[in-house]
């Protein structure tokens, strides 16, 4: 990736696109945006367990290869492809990053699931307009995108079958914790926001802290690495680099001590 690269990857995507890739991937300048495929080209997972999803398809729902399934802010498709793989159903991946789908894609050949798991390229802010009958659609760990839970949902909810639902692995702050996050919300908070949706929690999934920080690591150190790569490749960015790990640090120790960090499985009232 060289300078003109950056230019044209800058000029041809979308701003609000590029603001809501780098908030989902933790980031707090746009800039940066050019760089996350370089950044974590060494992982397939950095985001929703897909074990924990898996988990809660099989408690709560049945017949399982007619399950349809959208995965908004896939990825590289790590949950839609363990999801096809485990039940043989039909799973729709959707990203706004390019270099993600494309190895998206590759990851379902690789596990045979490429004619049941489809991935696209995309603002999902603009393509769940023209999405509609699904059983469960995810948002796995991707931020506000959409809104607060109450925009969230009210513009999830035409895209559901009757008894669809809404998985979404986010992090909230204790009703009675003295921590704040500008992106994260009080439970009591969400709670108020899913019931004025029409919808409420049919589950919750809390993520053991030592999984967490385990995970963190694993992928902070592998960032970290490629970030000193391109602080060498580009000098001049070297503060830019450098933000960008200590955002991810901050966010690290946030949902390490102070946030609760859950899957939350949400169905209409």
């Amino acid at each position: 990736m060289h300078n003109l690269q950056y230019r044209d990857y800058m000029k041809t995507t979308d701003e609000s696109v590029i603001e809501s890739v780098v908030v989902a991937m933790d980031g707090k300048e746009k800039d940066i945006f050019p760089f996350i495929p370089y950044l974590v080209q060494d992982l397939w997972e950095f985001g929703t367990d897909a074990e924990l999803v898996i988990k809660l398809i099989y408690q709560h729902q049945k017949e399982y290869s007619k399950l349809k399934i959208l995965d908004l802010g896939c990825g590289k498709g790590p949950v839609s492809i363990k999801i096809a793989k485990e039940f043989n159903c039909q799973c729709w991946g959707i990203d706004a990053v390019e270099e993600f789908i494309h190895y998206a894609i590759k990851k379902a050949e690789e596990y045979q699931v490429s004619e049941i798991c489809h991935f696209s390229v995309g603002d999902i802010r603009q393509e769940i307009k023209n999405l509609a009958e699904f059983d469960i659609v995810i948002l796995g760990a991707i931020g506000p995108v959409l809104g607060d839970y109450y925009t969230t949902l009210t513009l999830l909810s035409p895209l559901l079958k009757k008894n669809g639902m809404v998985i979404m692995d986010d992090a909230y702050v204790d009703n009675d914790g003295d921590a704040s996050h500008p992106l994260i919300l009080r439970k009591s908070e969400i709670l108020k926001q899913i019931s004025h949706a029409g919808m409420n929690i049919i589950q919750e999934l809390i993520m053991d802290k030592d999984y967490i920080e385990k995970s963190n690591n694993q992928i902070f150190k592998t960032i970290k690495n490629r970030a000193r790569e391109l602080e060498d490749k580009y000098p001049d960015k070297k503060t830019l680099f450098q933000n960008y790990i200590k955002a991810q640090e901050e966010e690290n120790e946030s949902m390490e001590n102070s946030l609760t960090c859950s899957v939350l499985l949400i169905g209409k009232s």
